[in-house]
């Protein structure tokens, strides 16, 4: 049913049931045609037999090899009652049961009948109608074909068009639909090709959505790495002040640019896929102890389950540290990270996340303009770009009872031989 459901097999279908209409139409409209134009040819006979038997029977002379009788038993009652009104007429029925064709007029009161076998003519109609009906349904078998391998073709370039949008939205920009274009550009008037402008148009929007975030990672990385050298000096510089409120203020805002300078080179490095895992086998139980100490000493670890994993150790530790102080900032205590098997799940007690973030992921920067949307911050991003390094699987989520979720699922696998 799922592949009867398919645009092909709608085309091909829809096809072959235009096909059968037309035909049974046609059909229909030739049966009619033929059958009058056959019966006619035997009721002009019929008629022409009638009027010579009239004259015999007005004359009293022989019939000849005319079939006629005068109130024969087998004629059709409605034959007779038209004669009996006074009229002529022909109808077919039976005579000694075998299909004749009666004509009958008055003569004297009575009915002066005449009849001609119908069976072959019948054996012809029925022969017309098997014609027809074998041409039809050749007709209609040769359409579906077509119609099919038509409706394939499409079908085959619409899923190939579907499936390159679907790389596309996950992240490769470089898919391509690449159509070959037939006999160049389509002129004015000339005949078009409505998949293949889909296509192009698909190609396009993917070469310029490229070209744009090329665009914003250069712009970010530029950046990042203009402010690096000043910000050095900058920090350097401060340290030279006079102890006192003032440096600590100036060296808390220096120390703030710093990190969000090393987060925008981070975040420009993960986009342009360069970054390589360096993994190692790890005891995740401890490892995430361990992370968690460094930065948030009275969050709650309970292991249920300890495992032995592939993973990068620094990238796992970035990790854990971006969803702690996201989670200490923006959720409220406690703070409670669990490890089963390869999975790390970490949740606060606070509002929760957006729902925005749930289904699309974290965004950038926060903004306060409500109709450009809100960003999550860097540390999410970050998260997921490592994340996505590292092959880990990430869920947001909220906990029913209240408070964000963050579900990390690790790969599982082996170590390489060495050679």
């Amino acid at each position: 049913m799922r592949a009867l459901s398919s645009l092909r097999w709608k085309i091909a279908l829809t096809t072959t049931m235009v096909c059968c209409m037309v035909a049974a139409v046609l059909g229909i409209l030739v049966h009619n045609v033929v059958a009058r134009q056959v019966v006619g040819e035997v009721r002009k006979d019929v008629e022409r037999d009638l009027d010579h038997a009239l004259g015999h029977y007005e004359y009293g002379t022989a019939h000849g090899d005319v079939q006629i009788a005068l109130d024969p038993p087998g004629l059709p009652a409605p034959l007779r009652a038209l004669v009996t009104r006074g009229d002529t007429g022909t109808m077919v029925g039976d005579y000694r049961d075998e299909p004749v064709m009666w004509g009958a007029a008055p003569a004297d009161g009575k009915a002066l009948a005449v009849w001609t076998p119908f069976q072959a003519t019948r054996n012809r109609l029925r022969d017309i109608d098997t014609a027809i009906l074998a041409s039809s349904a050749l007709a209609a078998g040769v359409v579906a074909l077509a119609g099919l391998f038509l409706a394939d073709r499409i079908s085959r370039r619409l899923a190939t068009t579907a499936a390159v949008a679907r790389r596309i939205s996950a992240g490769d920009l470089d898919a391509r639909v690449d159509f070959p274009a037939e006999g160049g550009d389509r002129r004015p008037g000339g005949s078009r090709d409505e998949v293949r402008d889909v296509a192009h148009a698909l190609d396009s929007m993917a070469a310029s959505l490229q070209e744009r975030l090329e665009a914003e990672k250069r712009f970010t990385a530029d950046v990042a790495h203009e402010l690096r050298t000043p910000l050095t000096g900058s920090l350097a510089a401060a340290a030279l002040l006079p102890e006192g409120r003032p440096k600590e203020m100036i060296n808390d805002r220096l120390q703030a640019l710093h990190l969000l300078t090393e987060d925008l080179l981070e975040i420009s490095r993960l986009d342009s896929g360069v970054e390589r895992a360096d993994v190692a086998r790890v005891e995740l139980g401890r490892a995430v102890e361990r992370a968690v100490a460094a930065v948030r000493p009275t969050t709650e670890v309970r292991v249920v389950r300890d495992f032995v994993v592939l993973t990068d150790r620094r990238r796992l530790d970035r990790i854990l540290a971006n969803l702690l102080v996201n989670a200490h900032k923006h959720g409220r205590e406690p703070v409670e990270v669990t490890v089963d098997g390869p999975v790390i799940t970490l949740r606060d007690h606070g509002p929760g996340y957006p729902p925005e973030l749930i289904e699309h992921g974290p965004k950038r920067f926060r903004t306060g303009d409500p109709g450009r949307g809100r960003g999550h911050g860097l540390g999410l991003t970050i998260v997921a770009g490592q994340a996505a390094v590292l092959e880990i699987e990430l869920t947001f989520a909220n906990a029913p009872d209240g408070g964000a979720v963050t579900v990390l699922r690790l790969p599982v696998g082996r170590l390489p031989e060495a050679s």
